[in-house]
C-alpha cells in the first residue's frame, strides 16, 4: 500500500515537471510558435537561412537559373557539381565535374590542379537549401580561383527546367 503512495507521488512530480518544461519551452520559443500558428514559420526560416548564408559566405557571388543556363550555353564556363559522387553519377549537368568538399581538404589538390585560376566556374549542389556549393566555391576562392559563382537553385532546378543533363563522367 505504501508503495502505491510513492508511485502516485512520483507520477505527480513527473507530471508537474513536464508541465513546467512545456511552459518554459513555450515562453522561450513563443516567437516561433506564434509564427507557426500564423502560417509564417517557413517564410521566416527561409529569411533566417538567407541571412546566415549572407554572413557566412559573404565573398561568394551567386547566380540564378537563367544566368547559369546562359553561361552553360556560351560553353566557356566549367560547371562543378558539389554533391556526393553517387548523386553526381546518377545525373548531373552535362559536362560538369564532380568536386565535393571532401576532395578539397588539402591545398595541393590534384582535382583542381588543371583548372586555370581565371576560368569561369559555376558550382552547384542538389537543391536550393544545400550549402555544399557555397562551401566548395569558398574553398576554390581560397585556393586562388577568381571567377567562381554559385548557382543556388541546384541540380533540382536545372533538371526541372529540362536543361541538358547526363550520367557520363
Amino acid at each position: 500500500m505504501r508503495l502505491r503512495g510513492f508511485l502516485r507521488e512520483d507520477l505527480a512530480w513527473a507530471f508537474f515537471l513536464l508541465i513546467l518544461a512545456l511552459g518554459f519551452g513555450l515562453v522561450k520559443n513563443w516567437g516561433l510558435v506564434s509564427l507557426s500558428v500564423k502560417g509564417d514559420l517557413a517564410g521566416q526560416l527561409e529569411k533566417m537561412r538567407a541571412q546566415r548564408r549572407d554572413r557566412e559566405f559573404q565573398g561568394v557571388k551567386t547566380i540564378n537559373l537563367v544566368q547559369a543556363y546562359q553561361l552553360f550555353q556560351e560553353g566557356q564556363t566549367l560547371f562543378v557539381d558539389a554533391r556526393k559522387p553517387e548523386e553526381y553519377a546518377e545525373l548531373h549537368v552535362s559536362g560538369a565535374v564532380n568536386l565535393p568538399p571532401s576532395k578539397l581538404q588539402n591545398r595541393d589538390n590534384p582535382a583542381v590542379a588543371n583548372f586555370p585560376k581565371d576560368r569561369s566556374i559555376v558550382v552547384y549542389c542538389g537543391e536550393v537549401h544545400c550549402d555544399l556549393a557555397l562551401k566548395v566555391a569558398e574553398k576554390l576562392q581560397d585556393l586562388g580561383f577568381t571567377r567562381v559563382q554559385v548557382f543556388l537553385g541546384g541540380f533540382k532546378a536545372w533538371d526541372d527546367a529540362g536543361y541538358p543533363a547526363d550520367t557520363s563522367k
